[in-house]
C-alpha cells in the first residue's frame, strides 16, 4: 500500500486539529475567566490613574472553611474595591436580594449564584484581613462580554468599563496614604501566593464543597440534585446542579 498517497490527502487537513484544540479552549470556563479578568485588570491600568488606585490581581486568602479567591482588589484614599468578574452573555435577570439570578441565552435559561452574594464572602475574608472600617471597603461586579442586563441593577452591578465610574465616585478620602500602604503589605504578605499549585488547591476544596451538598433536592418537585457539566453553547465547561427528573422538571442551580 502507498502511504504516501494517504499522507497527501491528509496534508491539507493538517490545520483541523489544532483548530478544535483551539475552539476547544475559547470556549472552556479557565479561558472565559481568564479574559473578563484580564479585560477589568487593562480598563483599570488605562482609565484609573495608577498613582491614585493600585490593585492586586488573583488574591487567595485563608478562610474558615477553606480559602476563597478574588479576583481584583483596587486600593486608594477613596476606599478598598473588591471586584468580583462575570465573563457571560445573554440576557441577565437579577436583584441584589435574590439569592440566584437567571441567564438566558437564545431559548434555555440557566441560574447562578447571585454575584453579589459571592462577593461577600471576599468582602468579609478581607475584612478579616484588613485593620479598617468596614465601610471603606466596597463590593463591585463586573460583567464582561456580551451580557445585557433585563432588569434593573445595584449601582454597583456594571458591564465592561462601566465599574470605572461607579469607583471614580467615591471622592471623599476615607484612607490616608500611610493607612493604603499597610493595606497592600497586608494582603502582599497575608495572600496565598499566587501559584498553579493554590488555584488546584482552592478548586479542589471547591469541588470537596459541592460534593457535600450532594443530598441537596430539587426545590420544585422534591428529586435529587445531580451535579454537570455543560457540554455545548457559550457556558461550555460550566458545572451545575440539575434536576435528576429531567426532562420532567428542568430546574437547575449554579455551584458557586
Amino acid at each position: 500500500m502507498d502511504y504516501s498517497i494517504l499522507f497527501e490527502a491528509a496534508r491539507p487537513l493538517w490545520w483541523v486539529l489544532p483548530l478544535i484544540v483551539l475552539l476547544g479552549v475559547l470556549k472552556s470556563r479557565w479561558f472565559k475567566g481568564m479574559f473578563g479578568e484580564a479585560f477589568v485588570k487593562l480598563i483599570a491600568r488605562v482609565r484609573l490613574p495608577a498613582e491614585e488606585y493600585q490593585g492586586v490581581h488573583n488574591v487567595t486568602l485563608p478562610t474558615p472553611d477553606g480559602t476563597t479567591q478574588i479576583d481584583h482588589v483596587l486600593v486608594s484614599r477613596y476606599g478598598i474595591f473588591v471586584i468580583e468578574t462575570k465573563h457571560m452573555a445573554g440576557w441577565i435577570f437579577g436583584s441584589e436580594r435574590q439569592a440566584q439570578w437567571t441567564q438566558k441565552l437564545y431559548r434555555k435559561s440557566f441560574k447562578f449564584q447571585n454575584p453579589l452574594r459571592q462577593n461577600y464572602k471576599h468582602v468579609k475574608a478581607l475584612e478579616a484581613l484588613l485593620d479598617v472600617p468596614a465601610d471603606t471597603i466596597h463590593s463591585l461586579v463586573v460583567f464582561s462580554g456580551s451580557a445585557v442586563f433585563k432588569t434593573k441593577m445595584p449601582d454597583n452591578v456594571t458591564i465592561g468599563g462601566g465599574y470605572v465610574r461607579y469607583i471614580k465616585s467615591f471622592r471623599e478620602p476615607v484612607l490616608t496614604q500611610a493607612q493604603v500602604e499597610q493595606v497592600l503589605e497586608k494582603i502582599t504578605t497575608g495572600r496565598l501566593a499566587p501559584t498553579r499549585q493554590t488555584h488546584r488547591q482552592h478548586v479542589k476544596q471547591l469541588q470537596a464543597r459541592f460534593e457535600s451538598s450532594s443530598d441537596r433536592t430539587c426545590p420544585k418537585c422534591g428529586s435529587a440534585m445531580v451535579l454537570r457539566t455543560t457540554k455545548r453553547g457559550a457556558n461550555t465547561g460550566n458545572r451545575f446542579w440539575g434536576c435528576s427528573a429531567y426532562p420532567k422538571c428542568r430546574e437547575v442551580q449554579d455551584v458557586a
